[in-house]
Formats: structure tokens, C-alpha cells, sequence
């Protein structure tokens, strides 16, 4: 027992200590940016998709809509809506070319702050740097769809077997539950895979799993959190006016960068724990 409390003291002792070194609150402040850069190109591009699915406009953003506080969420949707309305043929690959780059450029800042953490210095080409980026981010389009497609068409299978049984509003119940679920899991995913293979250092895909299971906890928990004090407590379009709801989105994506950047810490300092006894 005391050596596990020595353990969990000693990390957290590193974490706060790396949080001042590493320079953290800057990161994170640098990465939300680029989160903004890259959030309304992919959005376009998962938009631009719907017409080859079967899937309606609310479920687009339903992954987002559980998390994101209500004034960011009706910035996002507004902003959709407006640049949908008057898309043209091209729409789709321009907006595909934006997003790749917004988003590789995000992803070369979360490499970055994962090398620092791994105190590692990029030794890859820009070519090769920039391929790893945009082969993440394919992959995070992947899994985003993948989270809206299977869902809807599980739930759709799931009414129309429960309702034969007569059992409708129990299954609505269950899967309203089970949803949370899904979305966690799909985080876990997303985050396994960009803290695995973003970092300049060769590293099995199990030792990316304690800074996923830490950031899909503290990001889920920080944004249900940060929901219910921007309604509750908080009202920054009436403070702000209508530059609130941009306030509220920038927090947000600042606590989201900063989680994701702390579950790399913690991920470097299991594996520098783990080199140390070898």
C-alpha cells in the first residue's frame, strides 16, 4: 500500500513539476488554436458526406452535442448551417484540402507537445512529420464517422427488434445509457491512437493506455463540468454579448488540449518508470 502511495504521490509530484517545466497552459492555449483552425474544415468535410448516408443533420453532431457547452454548440451549428446553405460542387474537396491541413497542423502541435514531454526532439523529415499528421487525421475522420454511422443504424435495428417484442421504451431507455458508452469507447480509440503513434518515440500501443484512459475520463468530466457552469452560473452571452458563445468554444477547446496534453505527461512518465527498472 505504501509503495502505491508513494507511486501516485511521486507522479503527481512530476505532473505538476512538468506542468511548469513543459510550459503547459501555453501548449494548451497553442493547440486550442489550432483545434479552431481545424474543427469548422472537418466539420465541413463530415457535412459534405451526408448526401452518400442515410443519416440526419441532428446525428452529424450528436458525438459533440453530449459534450459541448450549449453556447458552443449553437456557434457550431449556426456556423454549419450558414456555410452548408451556400456550398457549391467543389465544396468537398476544398474542404477536405482545408481540413487536412488545419488539422495536420494540430496534430504537428500535439506532436510536439508529446516530444517535449518524452524529452525528444523531432527527428523525422517534414515529409515524413506531415504524412504521420495527416494519416491521423484520416483516421480520426474514419472513427467520426464510423461514430455516427454505426450508432444511428444500431439504434434503428435495436427499435425495430424491441419493438417487435413490445419492448420500445425500455430499449430507448437502454440505449440512451449505452450511448455514453459508445462515445467514451470511440474517445478511448481516438486518444489510444494519436497518443501511440504521434510521439517521435517507438512505444507499444498498451503504454499509450493509461494517458487515453486519463484523458477520455478528464475530458468527458471537464466538459460535462464546464456545461453545467456555463449554464448554471455563468452567462457569457450576457456578459459578452454575442462574442460569448466564441469565449465559451475557446475554453473549451483550451481545457480539451490541456487534458490531452497531460495524459501524454503521464504516459512519458510511466514509460521513462518503466525504462528505469529495466
Amino acid at each position: 500500500m505504501k509503495k502505491r502511495v508513494d507511486v501516485r504521490s511521486s507522479l503527481l509530484r512530476l505532473l505538476w513539476h512538468r506542468i511548469k517545466e513543459d510550459d503547459l497552459p501555453g501548449l494548451s492555449a497553442q493547440l486550442a488554436y489550432y483545434f479552431l483552425l481545424s474543427l469548422f474544415p472537418l466539420l465541413i468535410v463530415l457535412f459534405s458526406l451526408l448526401p452518400y448516408f442515410p443519416i440526419p443533420h441532428q446525428d452529424m453532431l450528436g458525438m459533440i452535442k453530449d459534450f459541448a457547452p450549449a453556447e458552443a454548440m449553437a456557434l457550431i451549428e449556426k456556423n454549419i448551417q450558414d456555410i452548408m446553405s451556400h456550398r457549391n460542387g467543389g465544396l468537398l474537396s476544398f474542404g477536405i484540402i482545408g481540413t487536412l491541413w488545419s488539422a495536420s497542423n494540430g496534430i504537428n502541435a500535439t506532436v510536439l507537445a508529446f516530444n517535449k514531454a518524452y524529452n525528444v526532439k523531432e527527428s523525422r523529415s517534414f515529409i515524413v512529420a506531415r504524412g504521420t499528421a495527416i494519416l491521423l487525421t484520416f483516421g480520426m475522420i474514419f472513427v467520426l464517422i464510423l461514430a455516427i454511422v454505426l450508432p444511428v443504424f444500431g439504434r434503428e435495428i435495436g427499435l425495430f427488434l424491441f419493438s417487435k417484442l413490445g419492448y420500445t421504451t425500455e430499449f430507448i431507455k437502454l440505449w440512451n445509457t449505452l450511448s455514453w458508452l459508445v462515445s467514451a469507447i470511440i474517445l478511448f480509440l481516438i486518444f489510444t491512437g494519436l497518443y501511440w503513434i504521434a510521439p517521435n518515440v517507438k512505444l507499444k500501443c498498451r503504454s499509450a493506455f493509461p494517458g487515453a484512459i486519463f484523458a477520455t475520463i478528464g475530458w468527458i468530466i471537464s466538459s460535462i463540468g464546464l456545461t453545467f457552469y456555463a449554464g448554471n452560473f455563468s452567462n457569457y452571452s450576457l456578459t459578452y454579448g454575442s462574442i460569448g458563445a466564441i469565449i465559451v468554444l475557446m475554453i473549451w477547446l483550451y481545457i480539451s488540449a490541456f487534458i490531452i496534453i497531460l495524459g501524454g505527461e503521464i504516459n512519458a512518465f510511466y514509460s521513462e518508470k518503466k525504462r528505469t527498472h529495466c
